[in-house]
């Protein structure tokens, strides 16, 4: 399904800029965006992967991975092929870079906003997460689901890189809950050479939703010798605890993929040293991932160092938590930050 991808500008010159993302592309007839799924048409913007997911699942909320919103609820998770990055560790570089590298094609069952609704709520699911590849490439899709959603009663999660414009997240913020954004790295040369993009776009969006009122949790994936210096490291926990002390910080760990098969893996040690550094910088909720770790992958009462969510085995395989729908600490009754009810 094409439909009118309405967040874009018509200008002076012709061209028609997309307004959803910070890569602000200007088309001319017939000419796609960086993502490969938007494309100038008869003078207009159009978004091809309206209604065509390409990945569809019912995940555990702790996978997308978000510790403090709904734990133990379920996620109604959908996507669609193309993204506004490159990057050569991507996972899911099947259908994010799908319309690059197979001549624009586009492909995905027929799922119309009104049907994922539908199946969040059949499925049991609290929440609809717009995630596998970057939500802010099929904006105007995630935007009329979204929407939907809330009047059924459905939270809604952004799983996403952070390139969204200021008028995007504008545009969202009623009806998007959630969000983990990455913080890929922290030096411009990283965003650039490795993931086709810039750092300060991502920093601004970070902050601008936070200043929403969205809730946020933020995620690193550290590559051996790319961004797991102690300094990289420390300025990102840095940032995080300036802007907000009580946003969660994801530590994962990278396995070698797509365009980065001759980089090792990332060893546990260097998540923990992650984990310290983020401590020393004040950061109240951190957390690793991609390992076997349940002392690091828990929640702790910041107050009075309880476990009050137990993470066990896999992400949100094994979840106890035992905070109230207000997120209240039954050990010392203080409240932990987060979307608990």
């Amino acid at each position: 399904m094409v439909k009118t991808a309405w967040l874009s500008k018509k200008l002076t010159s012709g061209k028609v800029l997309c307004q959803a993302c910070s890569q602000s592309c200007k088309l001319d007839e017939d000419e796609y965006g960086i993502c490969g799924a938007r494309k100038v048409a008869d003078g207009e913007l159009k978004l091809l992967v309206y209604g065509r997911s390409a990945a569809v699942s019912i995940d555990p909320v702790e996978k997308k991975p978000l510790f403090h919103f709904l734990p133990e609820s379920s996620a109604f998770s959908v996507g669609t092929v193309g993204c506004n990055f490159s990057c050569k560790f991507c996972q899911n570089y099947d259908i994010s870079q799908y319309p690059k590298e197979h001549n624009h094609e586009i492909v995905g069952q027929k799922l119309p906003p009104e049907r994922i609704v539908e199946l969040a709520i059949e499925n049991g699911c609290q929440s609809i997460a717009y995630t596998y590849n970057e939500p802010i490439i099929f904006f105007e899709y995630t935007f009329d689901t979204a929407k939907l959603a809330h009047e059924k009663g459905l939270k809604n999660i952004y799983v996403t890189s952070g390139y969204e414009t200021h008028k995007a997240i504008d545009l969202l913020a009623p009806y998007i809950d959630g969000m983990n954004i990455d913080i890929k790295a922290f030096t411009d040369k990283f965003y650039k050479e490795i993931c086709g993009a810039r750092l300060k776009p991502v920093l601004e969006a970070v902050k601008y939703a936070h200043k929403k009122g969205i809730w946020l949790e933020v995620t690193t994936l550290l590559i051996p010798g790319k961004n797991d210096s102690d300094e990289e490291i420390r300025n990102i926990a840095k940032f995080i605890a300036e802007l907000d002390p009580s946003i969660p910080w994801h530590l994962s760990a990278f396995y070698p993929t797509y365009k980065m098969l001759d980089v090792p893996p990332t060893p546990g040690s260097t998540l923990r040293r992650a984990y310290k550094i983020g401590r020393e910088e004040g950061l109240k909720y951190l957390y690793v991932g991609n390992i076997d770790d349940d002392d690091h992958t828990s929640t702790y009462c910041p107050k009075c160092g309880k476990r009050v969510i137990d993470r066990r085995g896999r992400i949100g395989q094994y979840v106890t938590n035992e905070l109230d729908e207000n997120g209240t600490c039954p050990h010392c009754d203080s409240e932990l930050e987060g979307v608990w009810h």
